[in-house]
């Protein structure tokens, strides 16, 4: 059967299913055409140099008048989102590109989009050898192609396999086919879904690093962890950020030796000097103390006084910023000086701090042939001591160490292997979290980790940095979800924008922990993320833009707000934000505030912005006709949209609304002979309030029956008042609003840890 290709280069074309996306595309661009069964049809696209170098940019094609999103480094370690509509817009060190091709793009004829729908293109430079591509723009719009090897002595004169094309109609699928596609070409990498997730997702957390940054001890450790849990909100997950390792620092200012950089603690060219922790963490006790680790000490307690039940340890992916010394004591993994060389994109976006340290003093590379020792034995300590898994940090240098390693894409790929393959033998909780690791180098290479942070930190003395964040790990989320669960950062509960933080921790099914100095919490904040046996209600996908949201810009164009996505098991939610004000600027190459008092915007939120609603909305009720139930967490209303209906939201600068989307459904034979239509909601109190909902169906005696997890007010919605609700198979009271049609009920603590109590509404 002949097959034809949906994506076309011709005439200095390239088109999508007739629809052209790129003009003036030269001679020596070509696409080879990809196919799957069950995907959209792709293309590889590669070009020819004719001469070999360890840099090249080819010119791609002219791109107009058409929007995208794309994803870019803006630093060395981290990404951010831009849209734009022509190739100039496209900033250096781009990684993905989602284009939205409208049905009356130059050239188009039969587009197979469905009724004049837009077409959505996934543009993804690739890793290909040892040569890791990226896109950029120029002032002639066109879109270029750049690969480079980070190594002088890695050439090539050709990239066959430089960035992949897919499309379809639907933006979210049509992301995912392309990275399952990529994943069966390349087999270097899994895709978020064959990876297990580890259990510490669930339960929510501290981190020690706002609340001590480098001066943690085991004393502030355990201060910290008991301030959270008399107030209500016991942690069951503990990172030990940086600060707990011996490390060594060239302190001396002399020409020879400048003072090294120094920001919230962190010595950018101090260098490990020893696997076990350092004195502060060291056991101070007598007699038979004097054996056992301080750090083992320190977990036993945790774990056995203060209910933690997981604890993950911070290290850079060198082993310290400045990485291992060369000393007696680390000789054995054969560490070397090595002096990072940037590639061109990045340093023309943004300096970096650390880099202007490490090219001076350099870092202690161990060898690539040494780096499985090093871990091996590092987490083989740490699990000896009860630790569970590892936070990596600092991962993007490793691809400025290239020189002499066989390049960028070589020596990544030999640490991420080490890195993983050790974590698998020494944390089998599959314990790590990624970080500082926004290059596509990493991004290809992981097969086993799971969870990756999902952009720049959260800065709680930088009032412009919180819209930013919350913009950044939804829109990062788009790409860096096909991979691993983002981690969307730790925060402070007791902060001005707490609330903001914390309503986008709990829709975005991400990790939620703080990061809180002990005795400065708000638990009333913290009682809408935590239950009292310390789990949280997560949603089930990486949070996303709605689809609305996806080429807008709500952090810059002062009239668009941004909406994020997710699904619980019986609902959907959509958290709404104010982002405007503040942005990542190409012109001054950081971040600043462009709009110093953002207004008030009005948007709108219907029930298919949660995009795969279809998939919750079934139940024993039959089909869904589109019909939902929407409860305001905020503003506490319940309200009814019919079938493609819309509900206003008004939000002023630095606010947010949650949003839970309940498909309707009926019971068929209820009592009486009139149809009663009903949707959970969940826990009104919470944040992600359905995710309290586990399971609903409609029972042979027409009562609904729902599990849920959790305490406090619990409703749903019924379009008549029930005759009677039970609990765990009693009789329980309950209240009803005739005008709302909500029904609510009061949860009990329950005395075990994530108990599920069998609800019944009866009809």
């Amino acid at each position: 059967m002949t097959v034809t290709p949906q994506i076309t280069v011709s005439d200095g074309r390239l088109a999508v299913r007739g629809r052209t996306v790129l003009t003036g595309v030269p001679e020596n661009v070509t696409a080879a055409h990809a196919s799957g069964a069950g995907l959209v049809d792709g293309a590889f696209v590669g070009a020819d140099a004719g001469e070999a170098k360890s840099h090249h940019v080819f010119t791609f094609g002219t791109l107009q008048e058409c929007r995208f999103m794309c994803l870019f480094r803006f630093k060395l370690w981290w990404m951010t989102q831009r849209m734009g509509s022509s190739g100039r817009d496209v900033p250096l060190e781009t990684q993905f590109m989602l284009i939205e091709v409208p049905a009356t793009a130059a050239g188009a004829g039969h587009d197979g989009g469905g009724d004049g729908e837009p077409v959505y293109v996934v543009m993804l430079p690739l890793l290909e050898g040892k040569f890791r591509a990226a896109l950029q723009g120029n002032e002639h719009d066109e879109l270029q192609i750049c690969i480079e090897s980070g190594d002088k002595t890695v050439q090539t004169e050709q990239g066959v396999n430089m960035v992949y094309i897919h499309a379809g109609t639907n933006p979210f699928d049509t992301i995912t086919q392309a990275i399952k596609a990529v994943e069966k070409r390349m087999q270097t990498f899994h895709h978020r879904d064959k990876k297990k997730m580890p259990s510490f997702l669930d339960w929510f957390g501290w981190c020690t690093w706002d609340a001590f940054y480098t001066d943690v001890t085991a004393d502030g450790v355990k201060q910290g962890l008991r301030s959270l849990a008399n107030g209500g909100a016991p942690p069951r997950f503990l990172i030990i950020d940086d600060g707990w390792q011996q490390i060594g620092t060239e302190d001396d200012d002399t020409d020879e030796h400048p003072a090294v950089a120094v920001q919230e603690g962190a010595q950018f060219a101090s260098r490990l000097t020893g696997i076990k922790e350092n004195v502060k963490f060291q056991s101070k006790n007598g007699g038979a103390g004097e054996d056992t680790p301080g750090l083992r000490m320190l977990v036993e307690e945790v774990k056995g006084e203060h209910g933690v039940r997981q604890v993950y340890v911070w290290h850079a992916m060198a082993g310290y910023w400045g990485g291992v010394a060369p000393a007696p004591a680390m000789e054995r993994y054969e560490a070397a000086l090595a002096y990072p060389v940037q590639s061109p994109g990045v340093t023309a976006n943004q300096p970096d701090i650390v880099m202007d340290s490490l090219s001076v003093l350099g870092l202690g590379l161990v060898h690539p042939r040494k780096v499985l020792d090093f871990y091996d034995e590092l987490h083989a300590y740490l699990a000896s001591c009860g630790v569970d898994g590892v936070k990596v940090d600092v991962q993007n240098i490793i691809e400025t160490l290239g020189a002499g390693h066989g390049g960028r894409v070589a020596l990544t790929r030999a640490y991420h292997r080490a890195l993983e393959a050790s974590v698998a033998r020494s944390f089998p909780d599959n314990g790590c979290i990624s970080c500082m690791c926004h290059n596509t180098d990493m991004l290809y290479s992981a097969r086993q980790t799971a969870v990756v942070r999902a952009s720049d930190d959260f800065y709680p003395r930088d009032p412009a940095s919180h819209t930013i964040h919350v913009a950044s790990v939804a829109y990062n989320t788009v790409f860096l979800g096909e991979f691993m669960q983002p981690d969307w950062d730790m925060f402070h509960s007791l902060h001005p924008a707490a609330e903001y933080h914390g309503a986008a921790r709990a829709i975005g099914g991400c990790p939620i922990y703080v990061s809180d100095k002990p005795g400065n919490h708000n638990f009333d904040l913290l009682r809408k993320l935590v239950l009292p046996d310390g789990s949280v209600l997560r949603a089930r996908l990486p949070g996303r833009p709605t689809r609305d949201c996806l080429f807008s810009d709500p952090a810059r164009d002062g009239e668009s707000l941004l909406k994020i996505w997710n699904l619980n098991k019986c609902g959907g939610v959509v958290g709404v934000f104010n982002c405007q004000g503040a942005g990542w600027c190409r012109v001054a190459k950081k971040t600043r505030v462009h709009d110093a008092a953002p207004g008030t915007l009005t948007g709108a939120v219907r029930a298919d912005d949660v995009d795969a609603i279809a998939q919750v909305a079934g139940g024993d009720g039959g089909g869904w006709d589109g019909e939902a139930v929407v409860y305001a967490h905020r503003a506490r209303e319940l309200v009814r949209l019919p079938r493609g209906a819309a509900l206003p939201v008004t939000l002023g600068a630095l606010e947010y609304e949650v949003f839970h989307v309940c498909p309707v459904r009926a019971i068929a034979a209820a009592p009486g002979g009139a149809g009663v239509e009903f949707a959970p909601v969940g826990l009104l109190d919470m944040f992600n309030a359905g995710g309290a909902v586990e399971e609903c169906a409609v029972d042979a005696a027409a009562a609904v029956a729902l599990r849920v997890r959790g305490c406090g007010r619990f409703g749903a919605y019924f379009s008549r008042r029930p005759a009677r609700c039970a609990l765990d198979g009693a009789d329980v009271g309950f209240t009803y609003d005739g005008d709302t049609g909500l029904v609510a009920v009061d949860l009990p603590v329950p005395e075990q840890e994530m108990y599920r109590w069998n609800l019944e509404i009866h009809v």
